[in-house]
């Protein structure tokens, strides 16, 4: 969560009544501070909106009251973030102890097969360099052999079987390996034929054990995963309404101290509304498209247009009026370090340099700057609050 910030101590601060810029200078930064904290708060409640919007796609449409109802009972019966993970870690465990005990009884199918007066060409890996099988490698992709099996059914180090499925795959490779590169008049090629029914005949004895632990393993994973979902929606439930109640406070603190500044701080005066109307007009168009975003955010009568833009300073309230006159002067004392920069630059390098106010901008910005320009001119005549 974000930092509180201190409205009391600002109360404190600005209780008495100021009216240098100075003093101004030190509000308005208390000002935009809890604005920044509004925007970040603004931002993570769309994020949070986002998510149940996303979510809301796939349901049917409830009322406010249905949903936040929901939203408590979600919260009331989801399961906790910590005791889904000490339940993923025990039903692990079961599975594995499961499946260890289907591998069991498979070891005694895979010693009927080695035990078989045919099985001895297959218990240890092919002699290549002894049997001259020059082309081995070319025919077999992936030798196997059972002490092989052996070996990785017993392996102690994590590299071992998973799955029960998986020696059976090995064990089929045996036999099929014996087959596709011995000759089928060989004797090799009809033992291990002989030898891979016999196995299928033993595997599909075990197999309704092996599918009906896979199918167990399938429901665990789904109520898992409908149980985490079911405590994020929850989390995000409270997430929204922490915010939701943190956004209105200091949302509230920050009308407060708007309404504060304005009965403390003296008024603008005539001239500094000109001033205000004068610098609007010599601002960049980024600039001025901010200057005017935050005309609009305070007064809903006032849409942004390309075109027949009026600004009634007279319209605007006093806290709008100070914010802009704080932030026509640093946007201008940006632009003249900027220009300043131009200057060294051309001097520097002995060329031409365009200057910052000769960028280029397009019709709408301009339109927007002459017409600001032609307000202030109108207002020239205005009398002081």
């Amino acid at each position: 969560m974000m930092e509180k910030v201190d409205v009391s101590n600002l109360r404190a601060r600005n209780a008495e009544v100021v009216g240098t810029d100075a003093e101004m200078d030190k509000v308005k930064h208390s000002v935009d501070k809890l604005s920044m904290e509004v925007d970040n708060l603004d931002q993570r409640v769309n994020e949070v909106e986002l998510f149940y919007s996303s979510k809301s796609l796939n349901q049917p449409s409830t009322s406010w009251s249905t949903s936040s109802r929901n939203n408590k009972d979600r919260e009331r019966y989801a399961p906790s973030f910590k005791k889904l993970q000490q339940d993923a870690s025990r039903r692990e465990a079961a599975a594995a102890k499961r499946m260890q005990d289907l591998m069991r009884q498979f070891g005694s199918i895979l010693r009927q097969i080695t035990q078989h007066k045919w099985a001895w060409p297959f218990m240890q890996p092919v002699d290549v360099e002894g049997l001259g099988l020059d082309d081995y490698y070319e025919v077999i992709d992936r030798p196997m052999d059972f002490s092989t099996i052996k070996n990785q059914m017993e392996a102690k180090d994590g590299t071992g079987y998973k799955h029960v499925r998986e020696i059976c795959a090995d064990v089929r490779l045996v036999f099929t390996n014996a087959m596709k590169y011995n000759d089928e008049k060989s004797d090799v090629h009809g033992m291990a034929k002989t030898l891979l029914a016999k196995f299928e005949e033993k595997w599909l004895q075990l197999l309704p054990k092996v599918i009906e632990e896979e199918k167990r393993r399938e429901e665990e994973e789904a109520e898992a995963q409908s149980n985490m979902k079911l405590a994020k929606q929850a989390a995000h439930a409270k997430t929204a309404r922490d915010l939701s109640n943190e956004l209105n406070e200091v949302d509230s603190q920050l009308e407060e101290l708007r309404d504060m500044v304005v009965k403390k701080c003296r008024k603008i005066s005539l001239e500094e509304k000109r001033n205000i109307g004068i610098g609007l007009s010599k601002l960049r168009p980024e600039d001025l498209t901010k200057a005017l975003e935050m005309v609009a955010k305070t007064n809903s009568k006032f849409v942004l247009r390309d075109e027949d833009l009026e600004l009634d300073i007279d319209a605007m309230s006093e806290s709008t009026l100070w914010r802009l006159k704080f932030f026509v002067k640093d946007a201008l004392r940006v632009q003249g370090r900027g220009s300043s920069n131009c200057e060294e630059n051309k001097a520097d390098n002995r060329k031409p340099a365009t200057k910052l106010s000769n960028n280029p901008v397009s019709k709408t910005k301009k339109d927007k700057s002459d017409a600001l320009a032609n307000t202030a001119k109108k207002r020239n005549k205005m009398s002081a609050p």
